[in-house]
């Protein structure tokens, strides 16, 4: 595919940043324009001249139509993609959605170049600007060492159903990232190599299958979220940790950051998570992390070769090589090797005792396995002690040390995996426990108080509520073997395997103690409730996802912490409190800016009830930000949002879900996975260590209520009060199309139903994405500004002064406009357009497009109003360069996913195609699916 770059005019663009962008994009442009030569030949090579021309003539007609907004350009193009077979389709969408990968590729490598190239400069987000900020704020370095000690920093993976990509594109990608860079330096003669591998690898993913023909499993997934600590996180989370060891000499750097999962564990709206899959879960964990090691130490064995004839050792060391099992006389003099080799058949031993697989070599045979990581690193602490004794400390700081922190980080568990259920499947397994034992007939139909009274009742007996011989049905049994395998990987794996049990939908007091009755079922409870010495090993976690949630949350806390004995009670099991904050079905409920103010209220308010309990028992609050891939869903730049969150709430405490695509995006590359490692520590630290100088004035705070009360109005009377809006929400965007992908294990819905209530808020998020309307992240905003301005001549003017100093000067507010300010300049109500001639009801699709159309215009100058922008990004001008750059290649996918959805809606045509029996219905579902993923590729968004 030859690619030319269009016109620079854009919507998007400011013409005054034109020329410095160009040039310092200059390097990306080279490698997209190769990358998009080579997608061509190969085109031409696999698919035929015929098929190439007509695929560069569709891309020559897009760049205009998107440069010029020629309209001769967008009836040509209109006109030629409506007449395309179902197979040219499958063509034209497969090479205009590689083309997005490959341009993703490129992109983010020039983001790596740009960083390598501004190294030795403190860029937003570095350590280096973070180290510097806190020094010009007057914050000393024995404070970060301080709040390091204390601090709990923890991105968590998720598995949702709007992750797109294949393991094997995945792979596949990797390979050619790794050839893009190697570009950077390499002399002719190299070139000459580089070039065709990389073509090498762009055939491979032609040939290659995008789609899964089966549905994903739980199992896949685990394995595709593996991958990233492969490839990333098990060598750079040591390199960012030394590189805060650098910042701080003389400091102990505590291991403060560590993985989260929840793919295997996350059993919410997901029947295919049982038991078995939090076994196989916790299983290949440990054997990510175990054989990391084993071959670590394999290879620090190789290196540490030094004849005990030369140098000495410590005692400690003697006793560690005496115990060796290796009698090989080539070895005799060298201590550390027969060390590392009895080291190395007890981690082989250790692996096979818990994942039930082998080593690769062996120097003698698996023994004596390891009791717990402990045992491990203890061992690895005095090879490092006996190497530093003895003037090798540059040979432990290569290896030695890294491989130290890695333990220290990954243990033998590799990340926590927190449990997840709703609330009400909790409940019915309760209630058929008490039924079953006579203890409560029907426990749903109590009140809230009776509730609580009876849950505490029964934590503070010793007696076990199951009845042995009674027969249970498959949900109570399947949720009661998810706590007994809880208990078996804690013993197994560490108590690091599972620390958390986050519970969906709480919305009172008893759902917090009916997990706490559960874990004292199952063994996760020692003790009773009113012993003094009782415990509970799993953080009782809830989750408050609905706007009602969200403004009930603190009483919901205090009313917890005021049954009896539940306080003395989470301070033995650690004193430790973490509470969920759901950013994507606030969302769904009350729109873009109720949803991040009523989790901005909340937040206050937790943080205040938390400083009491930490007074008088010395509990602390973590807050969990529940984040997905859009803005509408809490999405965003990560150091701007950890920026943007209250005073006081951070304090060193965070964890926040890495979600879909976003995972891929952060960490499939180790440097640019390393990166986001780094911005997530140095906001986490600025939030903690940099307080305000003054508390946000009462008016932001007056105002930005009374705009979420607009807001949320406008919000709702559209998708909840607008007579057939969800029966246009189904024709207008490929929902029904994204349920069928073979893309996540997860069902699309909550429930066998068409409601948005029970629509999952991923879904929900991704359809409007696909459309490029991108209504979550923006809705309801346009009318609550225009109706606050809505005042006569001196009035307004003060209003408007009033939003302006919110954004200047209310990180809130300023981050929240400028995530928005993104949304906005990738969406297209003209493409969106071409949507609404799939719902049948032609009156019902223009009468709620015109609302759409009408509120987004009134955002668009609100927007303006506020920032003094007379152009979307205006202040980021190379994200404007990128998506001016992207979009004609988005828009054909666009185009023909509407033409092959009307086709495939109207089922026009079921003849059997030459290609493998497939009929041509099936080809044109295929090619809708194709699209599905080059428009997330394009835009870079998904769930």
């Amino acid at each position: 595919m030859v690619t030319k770059a269009p016109a620079r005019k854009s919507a998007i663009n400011s013409p005054s940043t034109k020329t410095t962008a160009a040039k310092r994009n200059a390097p990306l442009l080279r490698d997209i324009r190769l990358l998009g030569r080579i997608l061509g030949d190969v085109i031409r090579e696999q698919d035929g001249r015929e098929a190439y021309e007509l695929i560069e003539r569709i891309r020559q007609l897009a760049v205009a139509y998107r440069a010029r907004r020629d309209d001769v350009a967008g009836k040509d193009l209109d006109r030629l993609l409506k007449n395309l077979s179902a197979d040219q389709s499958v063509s034209v969408i497969r090479a205009f959605s590689y083309f997005s990968h490959l341009a993703n590729m490129a992109e983010d490598r020039h983001h790596v170049r740009q960083r390598e190239h501004t190294a030795k400069v403190a860029t937003p987000g570095s350590l280096a600007a973070c180290f510097q900020r806190l020094a010009d704020e007057g914050v000393r370095t024995d404070d970060i060492a301080a709040l390091l000690k204390r601090a709990y920093l923890s991105p968590v993976l998720t598995a949702h159903p709007t992750e797109v990509q294949r393991k094997s594109i995945l792979d596949a990608e990797r390979a050619v990232a790794e050839l893009i860079a190697r570009l950077d330096t390499a002399d002719e003669d190299e070139r000459q190599e580089i070039e065709p591998a990389l073509r090498a690898r762009v055939t491979q993913l032609w040939q290659t299958r995008m789609l899964r023909f089966t549905k994903l499993t739980v199992a896949d997934e685990i394995e595709n979220a593996l991958s990233y600590y492969q490839s990333t996180f098990l060598r750079e989370i040591p390199r960012l940790y030394a590189q805060l060891e650098r910042a701080l000499p003389g400091r102990e750097v505590a291991s403060f950051l560590r993985m989260g999962q929840w793919i295997g564990g996350d059993r919410d709206g997901n029947p295919n998570v049982s038991a078995q899959t939090l076994q196989l879960a916790m299983s290949r964990q440990a054997e990510v992390a175990l054989r990391h090691y084993l071959t670590e130490v394999h290879q620090l064995g190789a290196e540490l070769s030094m004849s005990g004839r030369l140098v000495g050792i410590t005692p400690h060391m003697a006793v560690l090589t005496d115990r060796s099992p290796d009698l090989n006389p080539h070895r005799a003099d060298e201590p550390y090797r027969r060390a590392l080799t009895g080291v190395y058949a007890r981690l082989a031993a250790t692996l096979e005792e818990l994942t039930g697989t082998k080593a690769l070599r062996h120097a003698v045979a698996p023994q004596n396995p390891y009791a717990s990581a402990d045992e491990f690193l203890a061992d690895l602490r005095t090879v490092d002690t006996s190497l530093r004794t003895h003037h090798a400390a540059v040979l432990a700081d290569l290896r030695v040390k890294p491989l130290i922190r890695a333990v220290q980080v990954f243990g033998f568990h590799l990340a926590t995996l927190d449990l997840r259920q709703s609330s009400d499947q909790h409940e019915l397994v309760i209630a058929e426990l008490l039924a079953t034992a006579k203890v409560e007939p029907d426990y749903a139909k109590l009140d809230e108080a009776a509730k609580q009274a009876l849950m505490r009742q029964l934590l503070c007996e010793a007696r076990p509520l199951r009845v042995q011989g009674a027969t249970y049905s498959d949900l109570a049994k399947g949720e009661l073997a998810i706590f007994e395998a809880a208990a078996t990987a804690r013993r197994r794996y560490g108590p690091q395997a599972l620390i958390h049990y986050i519970i969906s939908h709480t919305e009172t007091v008893s759902d917090l103690l009916e997990v706490l009755l559960l874990q004292k079922e199952c063994g996760l409870m020692r003790g009773t409730l009113d012993d003094a010495d009782s415990l509970a090993e799993l953080i009782v976690v809830p989750l408050f996802e609905t706007i009602a949630d969200l403004r009930h949350a603190t009483d919901i806390m205090r009313g917890f912490y005021a049954v009896p004995g539940i306080a003395d009670l989470v301070k033995r099991s650690g004193g430790e409190q973490d509470i969920m904050l759901g950013y994507s079905d606030s969302n769904k409920d009350g729109g873009f800016f109720t949803s991040n103010w009523e989790l901005y209220r909340a937040e206050i308010s937790l943080v205040a009830l938390f400083k009491e309990l930490r007074a008088s028992h010395g509990i602390g609050l973590r807050l969990f930000h529940g984040r997905g891939g859009t803005v509408g869903r809490g999405g965003g730049p990560t150091h701007q949002a950890i920026l943007a969150q209250p005073p006081g709430t951070v304090n060193g405490q965070i964890r926040l879900t890495e979600q879909g695509e976003v995972i891929a995006s952060k960490y499939a590359h180790p440097e640019i996975g390393r990166r986001n490692l780094e911005t997530l520590v140095s906001a986490m630290l600025e939030a903690s260590l940099i307080q305000p100088s003054k508390p946000v004035p009462g008016n932001f705070l007056q105002t930005a209520d009374a705009i979420s009360q607009a807001s949320m109005a406008a919000y709702r009377k559209l998708v909840y009060d607008t007579p057939g809006f969800t029966d246009y929400f189904f024709a207008a965007t490929p929902i029904r199309e994204i349920a069928e992908l073979n893309i996540g294990s997860r069902p699309a819905s909550r429930k066998s139903t068409r409601r948005i209530e029970d629509l999952r808020a991923i879904p929900w998020g991704f359809s409007w994405g696909q459309c490029r309307v991108a209504l979550p992240g923006w809705f309801g905003m346009g009318s609550a500004i225009e109706g606050f301005l809505s005042k006569p001549g001196t009035e307004r003017k003060a209003q408007l002064a009033l939003l302006q100093r919110m954004h200047k000067q209310w990180p809130f507010f300023g981050t929240l406009l400028s995530n928005m300010d993104m949304v906005l300049a990738k969406s297209d109500l003209a493409i969106a357009e071409r949507y609404v001639a799939l719902v049948e009801d032609k009156r019902l699709g223009k009468k709620i497009m015109a609302a759409i159309r009408a509120e987004w215009d009134l955002t668009n100058q609100a927007l303006n109003l506020i920032t003094g922008a007379k152009a979307r990004l205006a202040a980021q001008p190379d994200l404007a360069d990128f998506l001016a750059y992207r979009f004609p290649y988005v828009d054909p996918l666009n185009h023909l996913q509407v033409e092959l959805m009307r086709r495939h809606r109207k089922a026009q045509d079921t003849r059997a195609s030459e290609v493998e029996g497939e009929t041509v219905a099936e080809r044109v579902q295929r090619g809708i699916h194709l699209s599905i993923n080059g428009v997330a590729a394009g835009l870079r968004n998904t769930g």
